[in-house]
């Protein structure tokens, strides 16, 4: 008599618990919820708001890059274009979580498109903010460092929830604390474009970001460690 258990289609197979979440204030706010539904009763999924958050780091990424190039006005236009699209990568970030857990839109592959966009994503707009400072001493490898510290922060969360302990989203610099530091110093720097063609706010942000970045490394490390250990 077979005794093993019955094949279950996998079209059947439930979806697994949401993945930890992040503690976001505005996840609360009317206008978020709002917002996150009206974008569901009109059909839109959340990998799809996912991909948008990664044309935003994308469009970010372009403004950084095209801002050297650009004239003293021009300059400073496309500075507060690239703070808007980080901005609008972050509104991206809050709606696809909200569309996938509140109004339980979650599909199979819905982590990988949580996470992999979201890498993808802090590579586009810490590099393009590093081409935008490459006038500067190391202005490019800041950014190119930031880049990577922001990957390293990710996989050290990533890391432990694979080994099946707590995922830390804590700082001081998590993606929401990345980007809020960015685009106050890229707002900054389009002030100081009609001074010079120097970009000093995102210079000094860069920098802040890579040892916070480190920071917030070793933090969730100890944290991670402290767990096993603990077991």
């Amino acid at each position: 008599m077979d005794t093993s258990p019955p094949t279950v289609p996998a079209a059947c197979v439930p979806l697994s618990p949401a993945a930890p979440r992040r503690v976001l204030a505005t996840r609360h706010a009317g206008w978020a919820g709002r917002l996150a539904h009206t974008l569901a009763r009109t059909g839109i999924q959340p990998n799809t708001v996912s991909i948008a958050g990664l044309v935003c780091a994308a469009m970010a990424c372009v403004a950084f890059v095209v801002a050297l190039e650009l004239t003293v006005t021009s300059r400073a236009g496309a500075l507060i274009g690239a703070a808007a699209a980080i901005q609008l990568r972050l509104l991206c970030n809050l709606l696809d979580g909200m569309l996938a857990i509140e109004h339980d839109l979650r599909t199979k592959g819905g982590e990988i498109f949580n996470e992999l966009p979201d890498r993808i994503a802090d590579v586009l707009i810490l590099v393009g903010a590093g081409f935008s400072v490459s006038t500067l001493p190391y202005g490019a490898v800041l950014g190119w460092a930031a880049a990577i510290m922001a990957l390293f922060t990710a996989y050290v969360r990533v890391l432990a929830g694979s080994l099946g302990l707590t995922q830390h989203f804590i700082g001081p610099m998590a993606k929401q604390h990345r980007m809020f530091t960015l685009t106050l110093a890229t707002v900054i720097s389009s002030i100081e474009a009609p001074l010079h063609q120097r970009s000093f706010g995102i210079y000094a942000a860069l920098a802040i970001i890579v040892a916070g970045s480190l920071l917030t490394i070793v933090r969730r490390t100890r944290r991670m460690v402290a767990e096993v250990n603990g077991r």
